[in-house]
């Protein structure tokens, strides 16, 4: 009896813990333009922000794992499938931060939050059901997303913007998708995984700036840049990541995209707070729904399989 009470208290606390990586991960993500619109503002090209916030964060942790003796040693075919998450994730931090040059931060970063349905619907094509708890969270809050993302009339989307948008809510999709559902990959520990991922994409970035002939460091003249990128590799990029594969592993891919809606609402905030961007009705009522939903599904009664927790 002792033992089945705390068999089930460790499955709680897991849980638990998962929701509360996921919610980490909404978070750190969302914060995104409070460090990449002023160097952006500084002409500060979006090569130089990704290739820095991406070499940053692979030395930072690349550091950590050596100081913790942690081993680098991947499989071929786990180096296989790092690539492709290092693509993906690559892919869908490009894109959203070219659409940043078109419409509004908050804004494209809501747009973002479309992943959770795409990784509802991919997870259906790959006949994992989502329970009707989950399906209820996801119109609501894609309900609510539609709300944050609603023009005031001042503000012009530019069609580039929202499409570039859409291409890194796609990637970031995909790239909960194969965390989720690669036995091999669910054999690497989180902190491994990322460094791949975010090495993947120095390289990338690298051959990326070669080709066109990038001067990488240009306006990055002062400390507040310099600052600005460490913000970035640390937080929307090292701990985003990290929490992102706990969370994945540990609720599953749709329970833990819907918890990404804390990315739009702190994307909100964030451009209201640090660069003037307006706070109207529909983004109060977005966020409402949004939150409503959350905790709905947290907190919904019946066994919430829906994730899709198996690997293939």
């Amino acid at each position: 009896m002792t033992m089945n009470f705390n068999r089930k208290a460790g499955r709680y606390t897991g849980t638990m813990l998962g929701y509360a990586a996921g919610i980490v991960t909404g978070v750190t993500y969302g914060l995104n333009p409070l460090f990449a619109v002023p160097l952006m503002k500084q002409g500060v090209s979006v090569d130089s922000i990704l290739f820095f916030r991406y070499f940053l964060a692979v030395v930072i942790l690349g550091g950590w794992m050596a100081f913790r003796r942690e081993s680098f040693r991947v499989s071929g075919h786990q180096i296989r499938r790092l690539l492709i998450l290092g693509l993906l994730f690559s892919l869908s931090s490009f894109a959203l931060f070219e659409a940043y040059n078109y419409i509004p931060s908050g804004i494209a970063t809501t747009i973002v939050f479309l992943y959770p349905v795409l990784v509802a619907l991919i997870m259906m094509f790959l006949k994992v059901y989502p329970t009707w708890q989950v399906w209820v969270a996801i119109i609501a809050t894609f309900v609510g997303v539609l709300f944050l993302s609603r023009s005031d009339g001042a503000q012009v989307l530019q069609w580039k913007g929202l499409a570039l948008s859409f291409v890194s809510a796609l990637s970031y999709a995909m790239f909960i998708v194969v965390i989720n559902r690669s036995k091999s990959v669910h054999l690497i520990s989180n902190t491994l995984l990322t460094f791949y991922a975010l090495l993947t994409g120095v390289v990338l970035y690298s051959l990326y700036a070669l080709v066109q002939h990038v001067p990488l460091t240009s306006g990055l003249h002062d400390v507040s840049s310099w600052a600005n990128l460490a913000g970035l590799a640390v937080l929307p990029t090292i701990v985003s990541t990290a929490t992102l594969a706990m969370a994945t592993r540990i609720i599953g891919a749709t329970k833990a995209s819907v918890l990404g809606v804390f990315e739009p609402v702190t994307a909100i905030l964030v451009g209201a707070m640090a660069f003037g961007e307006s706070i109207t009705v529909n983004v109060v009522v977005g966020i409402v729904l949004t939150m409503a939903a959350i905790v709905f599904m947290i907190a919904a009664p019946g066994k919430h399989a829906a994730a899709g927790d198996n690997c293939q």
